[in-house]
């Protein structure tokens, strides 16, 4: 019993190490991602989104085509005709969301973009109760009121403006954030693996930002791209390496986790990047009492919700066994956990005997 409870403890330590890695090389990759497509968008002056993120997702197809094509037409048509709905949603509403974003920051603040995508924890959990009837507890419902309102004062620096056809293009991107993450959430979890689902969705994302960029960014691109040559190609290609990396991380940890959580990290780490620029480039002075508080309530919300994550996750790796007792002429069986210490006997009343098979993990 000795040798099976160390195996036990020795795979959930194993797990948590694994999950460990794919939390710090999803936000490593997420970060990175963000921080690319600032320098290129914002100081290098490749001012074309649409076509940045429609060459992201041409190079994700292609990449994988090798990988995905492995497999027989005939297991791809199967895995669409049953997929097919879910595969649209993910690629359709990735577009709109980044297509409706990157549009209202014409009109709109940052400050004001960053509060209203600030809530998206809450509206995927909303979303995972309308598509995957995923009800959250009290305590998890807390945590997310008090994560998104914690990052919300974080991120407000005073002064918000906006027109109100950007706000309402923002408002409609964010709840397409949500609806790509919990769609993506539900179709991993009826077996598509996130090679596939990457893709799958990127064609659909492709003919959905194409035309954004022919109507917005081409005649620009067209007059911007022989002084540029070089720098273009730079940045297509070492972000377009970078996103099929995240998107492929982000898929696995909505699989792993939930949409919801994911979406939680993301916001933790919008408080994390404060936090860092605070401490490593003295911009501590710049942090105000409203600021502070903000990100408090945040990191107070994260480990709530947290701690309710990790009791659910105790609470289902507890051992069961099966107590059959018998009473009268006829016998009953349940199921019950193991209490600390015990060891997973099989108890059968009136019978003056017993056996110990092992435990059932």
């Amino acid at each position: 019993m000795a040798a099976v409870k160390q195996q036990v403890e020795d795979g959930t330590r194993m797990q948590a190490v694994t999950f460990a890695v794919l939390v710090i090389t999803y936000l490593s990759l997420n970060s990175s991602l963000n921080l690319l497509n600032k320098w290129s968008l914002g100081v290098y002056g490749f001012r074309f989104p649409f076509l940045l993120t429609s060459c992201h997702m041409a190079f994700s197809f292609v990449v994988l085509a090798p990988v995905a094509l492995r497999e027989s037409w005939e297991s791809h048509r199967r895995t669409l005709e049953k997929q097919w709905k879910g595969v649209v949603y993910i690629g359709s509403f990735m577009a709109l969301n980044i297509a409706l974003n990157n549009i209202s920051l014409l009109d709109i603040s940052l400050t004001l973009n960053q509060i209203i995508r600030s809530a998206i924890p809450v509206v995927t959990c909303v979303l995972a109760i309308m598509v995957e009837s995923r009800y959250p507890s009290r305590q998890e419902l807390t945590a997310l009121i008090m994560l998104t309102f914690g990052v919300m004062l974080a991120v407000w620096q005073g002064t918000i403006s906006g027109k109100p056809y950007a706000i309402a293009f923002c408002l409609v991107g964010t709840v397409c954030n949500g609806a790509m993450m919990t769609f993506s959430g539900k179709v991993l979890n009826e077996k598509l693996d996130v090679v596939r689902l990457t893709f799958y969705t990127a064609p659909v994302s492709l003919a959905c930002l194409a035309p954004f960029f022919w109507a917005y960014e081409r005649e620009r691109f067209w007059a911007y791209l022989p002084s540029h040559s070089n720098g273009v190609a730079f940045i297509m290609l070492v972000s377009s390496i970078n996103a099929v990396l995240y998107n492929m991380v982000h898929s696995l940890m909505i699989k792993k986790t939930s949409a919801v959580t994911t979406t939680v990290l993301g916001e933790v780490k919008i408080v994390g990047l404060l936090l860092l620029s605070a401490m490593l480039l003295g911009e501590g002075k710049e942090f105000t009492l409203k600021m502070t508080l903000g990100c408090v309530l945040a990191m107070a919300g994260f480990a709530l919700y947290s701690h309710t994550k990790i009791q659910k996750y105790r609470e289902s790796m507890v051992p069961r066994v099966i107590s059959l007792t018998a009473s009268g002429t006829g016998s009953a069986a349940e199921l019950a956990p193991l209490k600390g210490g015990e060891v997973g006997v099989l108890h059968r009343g009136g019978s003056g005997s017993g056996t110990t098979p092992p435990p059932r993990v």
